[in-house]
C-alpha cells in the first residue's frame, strides 16, 4: 500500500453539463499524478445534467475529490477563481474536465514553478509540439488564432498561446491577486498575468489539444468576443463596471441601427414619421437585447425560446422606463436653461444607467 503523501497539488475543474467526463477524469488524473498527494476540485454552474451529483457519488467515496456547485452564477473564470481560493493545496492547477487537457503534462508543471523556474506552467497549443487539432472547426482555430495575437499585441506578452485554459501556479499568488481579477469572461491566466506584479515568470508546455470526450462546450463560437470583455476590464474596470461599458458600447450601436432603420422604411408620402420611429426604435431594442445577451451578460446568457422572448419583453419594458427617464429629466434641464446638448446628454447618461440597473436586475438576474 503506498504512503499517504501531504496535499500539494489542486487541479481545478470548471463543469457545465459534464456528467460523463467526471469519472474518466478522475482515472486518467489518478494516472498521471499517483493515488496521493492531490485533490480535484469540480465548480460546477448547477449543470442539469447530474454533473454535480455524479462527481459527488464519487466524492464519497474518494476523499480526493471536492465539488462546488454554483447556483445562480455562471462563468468559466470565476468559476476558476472560486476553485483555486477554496483548496489549501500550496500549488493550483485550471484545466477542462473535457479530456481535451492532457493532464500527463502537469508533473512536469509543478516541477518547473516548484524548482523555481517560473512562477506560471501553462500548456500552449501552438507552443513547437503542440498542435490544436481538437478543436470543433477551422474557424473555431481562426478565432482563436486572432484572440492570441490581440492579446499578444496589447498585453505585449511573447506567449503563444495567451488564451490557454490549462495552467499551474503556486496558490498563495492567486490569492494575492484574487481581488483584484475581473472573474469575467474565461481566459483567467491571462487576467493573471496583466495584473501581476511584479510580473510573473512564465514557462510554457506543448499541449496536443484533444477532442472533447463528451458533454457540451463551456464556450460558444464567440472566442473573441470573450476577449473584448476582458480587454475592457483590463483598460476601465478600474473607474466603471466592466459591463456598463460594454452595456453602454452596445447602446451606441443601437443608435446607428435606430437611425439607420429610420432612414431606410420613413417615406413621408408612405409612413408617418410616429410610426417609422416606433418601428425604428423596437428593432434598436431587440438588435440591443441580441447583443447584450451575446456580449454584455454572457455568462448569465438566455437561452431557448420561451426564456428568450420573457427576456425580449422585461428588456423592452426596461428600456421604456429608461427612456421616459430620459426625455423627462431633459426637458426639466433644458426648460431651467441649461443648453439643450448639454441637457440630452444628462438624460441620455441617466436614461442609460437606468437601463442598466433594470436588465442588470431583472433580464440578467442580478447586479453585477
Amino acid at each position: 500500500m503506498t504512503a499517504s503523501q501531504p496535499l500539494e497539488l489542486a487541479i481545478v475543474l470548471p463543469t457545465l453539463n459534464e456528467r460523463e467526463n467526471i469519472a474518466p477524469m478522475v482515472d486518467r488524473l489518478q494516472a498521471a499524478l499517483g493515488s496521493t498527494g492531490w485533490e480535484a476540485v469540480f465548480v460546477d454552474d448547477n449543470s442539469h445534467d447530474g454533473t454535480a451529483e455524479e462527481a459527488r457519488r464519487i466524492a464519497r467515496s474518494d476523499p480526493r475529490i471536492r465539488v462546488i456547485e454554483r447556483i445562480g452564477r455562471r462563468g468559466l473564470a470565476s468559476a476558476a477563481i472560486e476553485g483555486m481560493c477554496a483548496t489549501a493545496a500550496p500549488f493550483v492547477a485550471v484545466m477542462d474536465a473535457d479530456h481535451q487537457h492532457d493532464p500527463a503534462l502537469l508533473k512536469d508543471m509543478i516541477a518547473a514553478v516548484k524548482s523555481g523556474d517560473c512562477d506560471l506552467a501553462y500548456a500552449s497549443r501552438f507552443a513547437v509540439g503542440g498542435n490544436a487539432h481538437g478543436l470543433p472547426s477551422a474557424r473555431r482555430e481562426s478565432g482563436s488564432k486572432i484572440a492570441n495575437a490581440l492579446a499578444r499585441k496589447l498585453t505585449g506578452s511573447e506567449l503563444t498561446d495567451a488564451m490557454s485554459g490549462f495552467f499551474l501556479l503556486r496558490t498563495e499568488q492567486v490569492r494575492k491577486q484574487a481581488s483584484s481579477l475581473s472573474g469575467i469572461g474565461f481566459k483567467i491566466m491571462l487576467d493573471i498575468l496583466a495584473t501581476a506584479s511584479p510580473p510573473l515568470r512564465v514557462r510554457e508546455f506543448p499541449l496536443a489539444f484533444a477532442p472533447r470526450r463528451a458533454g457540451e462546450s463551456k464556450l460558444d463560437h464567440a472566442v473573441v468576443l470573450d476577449f473584448l470583455g476582458g480587454l475592457v476590464e483590463r483598460y476601465f474596470g478600474r473607474w466603471i463596471p466592466t459591463r456598463f461599458v460594454l452595456f453602454g458600447l452596445v447602446g451606441g450601436l443601437g443608435v446607428f441601427v435606430h437611425m439607420a432603420v429610420l432612414a431606410a422604411i420613413y417615406w413621408p408620402e408612405r409612413i408617418e414619421f410616429g410610426w417609422a420611429q416606433a418601428i425604428a426604435t423596437l428593432v434598436a431594442m431587440t438588435f440591443n437585447f441580441w447583443l447584450n445577451n451575446l456580449l454584455t451578460y454572457r455568462d448569465r446568457k438566455l437561452s431557448g425560446a420561451a426564456e428568450m422572448l420573457r427576456g425580449w419583453l422585461k428588456f423592452c419594458g426596461a428600456c421604456a422606463v429608461g427612456a421616459f427617464a430620459n426625455v423627462a429629466v431633459a426637458t426639466v434641464l433644458e426648460d431651467q436653461g441649461l443648453a439643450w446638448w448639454i441637457a440630452a446628454l444628462t438624460g441620455v447618461a441617466i436614461g442609460s444607467v437606468w437601463n442598466y440597473a433594470l436588465s442588470s436586475r431583472f433580464v440578467w438576474g442580478r447586479f453585477r
